[in-house]
C-alpha cells in the first residue's frame, strides 16, 4: 500500500492577520505624529549667504572657493590612491600565478643537491659538520675510552681554541670497557690540557616513537648512565659564564657514542643508535631544556694519508662500503701474536 502524501501548510498569511498588522502600523505612525507635533517641528534653515552689505565680501567669496578646491582635491587625491591600492592587488595576484613556477624551480634545486650528496657524501658530512661547530658555545669531542688518543682530531680541537670565543670539552665515553686504573690515567692526562668529564651511556630509555623492540641480551652495555650529572653541572656553569640560553655541539669519530650521549641527556631514543657507522648524516637539533640546546652532528672523515690501522678503525669507507676482511687484517698486524 502507498504512503499517502502529505500536504505541505501554505505559506499565505490569512487575510485577518494582515489586516490586524496593518492596523498596528497605522496607529503606530499617528502616535509618532502626534509626538512629533507636541515637540514642534523643526525645518532646516538655508545659508543666507553672504550679505551685499557686508564688508570683505570678495575676499570671503574667494577663501570659499579655496576651501572648495581644496576638497577637491583631496578627493582626487583619495581615489588616486584607490586605485594604486587596486593595482598593487592585481600585481599581487599575478605573483600568485607565478609561484608554481617558482616552486618547480626550488625543487630542482633541492634535487641538485640530493644527487651532490649522493655522489660526494664526504663532502657533505664535512659541510654539516662546520655548521655544527659555528653555530656551537660549547662543544664536546666524545672520546671512546679504549682508544682516547686516536679519537681526538687536533685540527678541529685547534680551530674550535683559536677562536677563543668556543669552549671544548672532552668526553671519555664507554668508560665501563677500560680498567679503573687506566680510565683515571687517562682522566689525569687529559685533564692538563682540556676540561674532560668520564661518561657511560645508558641503554634504559623510553623510545619516542614507542616501537616494541624485541629484547637481546647485548654485551658490554649498561642500563645505568654513569656522568650525566657531572656534565650537566658543567654546562650549567658554561650557561653561567656566557648570561644566556647555549648551543652545545658534540663532535666525533664514528661510533664513539655521541647520539647515546644526547639519548642520555634527554632520556628519550631521539637520535638514531646503532652498530653501523655513520647513521648520522646530518646535524639533528635536541632542546634539553630552556637555557640549553644540544646539537647532533655527523661523524669526522679520516683522511687517507692515514695508517692502514686509523683508517680500519675510523675509515670513512666503512659510512659507505664495509671491508671487514681488510680491516681486520690491519688490526691484526698491529696485535701481539701471543694475545691472539
Amino acid at each position: 500500500m502507498k504512503r499517502p502524501k502529505l500536504k505541505k501548510a501554505s505559506k499565505r498569511m490569512t487575510c485577518h492577520k494582515r489586516y490586524k498588522i496593518q492596523k498596528k502600523v497605522r496607529e503606530h505612525h499617528r502616535k509618532l505624529r502626534k509626538e512629533a507635533k507636541k515637540r514642534g517641528h523643526k525645518k532646516p534653515r538655508k545659508d543666507p549667504g553672504i550679505p551685499n552689505s557686508a564688508p570683505f565680501k570678495e575676499a570671503l567669496l574667494r577663501e570659499a572657493e579655496l576651501r572648495k578646491q581644496q576638497l577637491e582635491e583631496l578627493k582626487q587625491q583619495q581615489k588616486l590612491d584607490r586605485q594604486k591600492e587596486q593595482e598593487k592587488k592585481r600585481k599581487c595576484e599575478a605573483t600568485l600565478d607565478v609561484e608554481p613556477s617558482v616552486k618547480e624551480e626550488f625543487g630542482q634545486r633541492k634535487a641538485k643537491k640530493a644527487k651532490l650528496a649522493k655522489q660526494n657524501p664526504k663532502k657533505l658530512y664535512c659541510q654539516e659538520l662546520k655548521k655544527v661547530i659555528e653555530a656551537s658555545d660549547v662543544v664536546l669531542e666524545v672520546l671512546d675510552a679504549r682508544d682516547p688518543l686516536g679519537c681526538r682530531c687536533p685540527q678541529v680541537e685547534k680551530a674550535i681554541v683559536q677562536g677563543g670565543q668556543k669552549r671544548l670539552v672532552l668526553v671519555l665515553n664507554k668508560s665501563d670497557l677500560v680498567p679503573k686504573e687506566n680510565l683515571e690515567n687517562w682522566l689525569n692526562y687529559l685533564k692538563k690540557e682540556l676540561p674532560t668529564v668520564v661518561f657511560r651511556a645508558s641503554t634504559n630509555l623510553k623510545d619516542k616513537k614507542k616501537i616494541p623492540k624485541v629484547r637481546r641480551n647485548i654485551p658490554f652495555k649498561s642500563e645505568i648512565c654513569v656522568g650525566k650529572e657531572g656534565l650537566w653541572k658543567l654546562l650549567r656553569d658554561f650557561q653561567e659564564i656566557y648570561g644566556k640560553a647555549i648551543q652545545v655541539g658534540v663532535i666525533g669519530f664514528p661510533n664513539v657514542g655521541k647520539s647515546s650521549l644526547i639519548n642520555c641527556l634527554k632520556q628519550e631514543q631521539i637520535c638514531n643508535v646503532g652498530i653501523s657507522m655513520g647513521l648520522t648524516r646530518s646535524m639533528q637539533v635536541v632542546s634539553l631544556d630552556k637555557q640549553i640546546t644540544i646539537i647532533d652532528s655527523p661523524s669526522f672523515i679520516v683522511s687517507p694519508l692515514n695508517s692502514p690501522a686509523a683508517l680500519a678503525l675510523r675509515s670513512p669507507a666503512s659510512i659507505e662500503v664495509l671491508r671487514p676482511v681488510e680491516a681486520a687484517s690491519a688490526i691484526l698486524s698491529q696485535a701481539d701474536t701471543r694475545q691472539y
